[in-house]
């Protein structure tokens, strides 16, 4: 029999395979996660009042960390001197989406609330891709058998709305829904600025509710030491990344985008500082709407910050423990 040239092991190139986020394994049985931390697809859009799209987010950020799968080696980063995501020290696994039931948002959000539960009860840190912004209200739902959290959102919208046309779940409302929490210690939303989806009095009872709230140019002003400083520091963050946070220059594939945004190291500097100050225990990133970006570098952008989120918080975890 002619000799074919049949390649017995595998190269796993980024453009061959399975797309589960960075090529990590898939677990489809959610009462069998061991991971240190397991990602989660949150497809549902049915909270955006304007552009819809962000269902598609969690399929287009895993085809796009295909590009960031390190196989076997970890990722060195030569500015740090350190291999993040070592798989000799850290476990990361897809457990692929959550069930989502078009116009259902109740059993939608139910079932997203319930993946995020069975990551936590396998002692693994949840990261969300989301869907949008609506899908932090059952992951913060999740938390509610867990230590207290302080959010921190990065965004480019307040998201304090309280009622809006009867609507008290979507993409406007998730930081008014954590605030009302027992358990959530406190808030600090970053990247606020321009119009935004809140009208005055959401603000003053953002503040009363006990948010600390900062625009892109007091971030700049302030520098990220002093950023940091301001958040309360040994504490457990819940971190919640809206992708419009960044500037439409670098992401325009999102629904609701606003110029004047932040740059990629802001955001992955201000994170590194954040695992480092305490213990990041939920992650989730939303409104990555790829249809809007034929050029696919919202989702490069998106599943880039996540995988170098991941290594450092995995990195500052495994130091500190």
């Amino acid at each position: 029999m002619a000799d074919h040239g049949y390649q017995t092991g595998r190269l796993n190139l980024p453009f061959v395979g399975i797309c589960t986020f960075g090529k990590y394994p898939y677990v489809e049985d959610w009462d069998r996660i061991e991971a240190d931390a397991a990602i989660l697809g949150a497809p549902f859009d049915a909270g955006t009042q304007w552009r819809s799209g962000a269902r598609m987010g969690p399929r287009a950020v895993r085809e796009a960390s295909t590009l960031f799968s390190f196989g076997h080696a970890g990722a060195y980063d030569f500015e740090d001197d350190i291999t993040y995501l070592d798989p000799e020290q850290v476990r990361i696994v897809d457990i692929g989406d959550a069930d989502i039931i078009h116009t259902d948002t109740v059993q939608s959000h139910a079932n997203i609330e319930a993946g995020v539960r069975k990551i936590l009860a396998a002692g693994a840190l949840p990261v969300v891709i989301g869907g949008d912004h609506s899908i932090n209200i059952p992951c913060i739902n999740a938390f509610d058998d867990q230590p207290p959290v302080h959010l921190v959102q990065i965004d480019a919208h307040l998201d304090f709305v309280d009622e809006r046309h009867g609507v008290r779940h979507g993409h406007g409302n998730p930081m008014r829904r954590a605030a009302e929490k027992p358990y959530v210690s406190g808030l600090t939303q970053i990247g606020i600025r321009n119009v935004s989806s809140t009208a005055r009095d959401g603000y003053e009872d953002a503040r009363r509710m006990g948010s600390d709230i900062l625009s892109v140019r007091h971030v700049r002003q302030l520098g990220i030491e002093k950023l940091l400083e301001r958040i309360p520091a040994g504490e457990r963050y819940y971190l919640t990344i809206d992708i419009d946070a960044f500037d439409p220059s670098i992401a325009p594939g999102t629904g609701t985008p606003s110029d004047g945004g932040f740059l990629y190291y802001e955001v992955l500097e201000f994170i590194d500082g954040l695992a480092q100050r305490g213990e990041i225990v939920g992650i989730d990133l939303v409104e990555v709407a790829p249809d809007y970006d034929p050029t696919g570098s919202t989702s490069i952008l998106a599943a880039q910050l996540l995988m170098n989120a991941l290594g450092r918080v995995l990195h500052h975890r495994t130091k500190n423990a």
